[in-house]
C-alpha cells in the first residue's frame, strides 16, 4: 500500500505562518539580533523557502511594519466612521490605540519601539500613518473649534502622540490599575476638554449617547 505524502501548505497560508513566526521573533529581540535563520525554524520551514518569501530579512519586517500600521489605521478609521458625534471619536480613536497596543502578539512594538527607525524605509512608513491618524484627529478638531487648519493639524499631531504614549505606559506599568477602556477614556476625557477649550464656530447641537459608551466629563464643557 502506497503512503500519500501530505499535501503541500498553500503558499498564501505558508506565507502567513513565516509572518506570525517573524513577528514573535522580532518582538522579542529586535530587528538586528533577529536571525534569519531562528525565523525559518520558529516558522518550521527552510531558510530557502524563507527566502523565497521575503528576499532579505528588510523586506520581512518592512511586510510586518505595513501590516501593523495597516491594522492601526484601519482601528482609528473605524472610530471616526461609526459616530458622528466627537466626543465619541475621540474616545474611540483612543480606545483604538489602546486596543492596538494590548494585542497580545506586540505588533505595537515594530511600531512605536522599532529598533530600526533610523531605516528610512521604516520613518518615512511610521511618520506617514502618524501624520494620516494626525489629520483624522484635526479633522474634529476643526469641527468642533475656531481653529485654522495648520493649528489643528498640530493638536492633532499632539493627541496623536499623547494616545501612543498613554497606551505604552497603561500597558507597561497600569493594566493591573485600571481596564483597557478606563484608561482610554482617561486619556479621551482630557483630550476633548483641551478641544472644547477652543471657542466653537458652530452653535452645539443635542446628541444622545449611546447608554454603553463611557461617559468623559460631566457636560461637553
Amino acid at each position: 500500500m502506497s503512503i500519500v505524502p501530505p499535501a503541500r501548505m498553500p503558499k498564501e497560508q505558508r506565507r502567513t505562518q513565516v509572518l506570525d513566526a517573524a513577528r514573535a521573533v522580532f518582538v522579542e529581540s529586535g530587528y538586528y539580533a533577529a536571525g534569519m535563520d531562528v525565523i525559518a525554524e520558529r516558522a518550521g520551514v527552510s531558510k530557502p523557502v524563507l527566502y523565497q518569501h521575503f528576499p532579505s530579512k528588510l523586506d520581512l519586517y518592512l511586510a510586518l511594519l505595513d501590516a501593523g500600521l495597516e491594522e492601526l489605521l484601519e482601528a482609528t478609521d473605524a472610530a471616526a466612521r461609526e459616530t458622528t458625534d466627537n466626543k465619541l471619536r475621540v474616545q474611540r480613536t483612543m480606545r483604538a490605540y489602546f486596543a492596538f497596543v494590548d494585542n497580545p502578539d506586540g505588533a505595537y512594538r515594530l511600531v512605536f519601539e522599532s529598533d530600526l527607525m533610523n531605516e528610512p524605509a521604516v520613518s518615512v512608513r511610521v511618520e506617514a500613518a502618524n501624520h494620516e491618524i494626525a489629520k483624522r484627529i484635526a479633522k474634529v478638531i476643526s469641527q468642533d473649534t475656531g481653529l485654522r487648519p495648520d493649528e489643528a493639524l498640530l493638536l492633532g499631531s499632539g493627541m496623536q502622540g499623547m494616545a501612543q504614549v498613554a497606551a505604552r505606559r497603561w500597558l507597561a506599568h497600569d493594566s493591573v490599575l485600571m481596564t483597557r477602556d478606563e484608561a482610554a477614556d482617561l486619556i479621551a476625557a482630557l483630550a476633548w476638554r483641551g478641544i472644547r477649550g477652543f471657542p466653537l464656530t458652530h452653535p452645539p447641537h443635542e446628541i444622545t449617547h449611546p447608554p454603553h459608551d463611557i461617559a468623559m466629563g460631566a457636560s461637553a464643557d
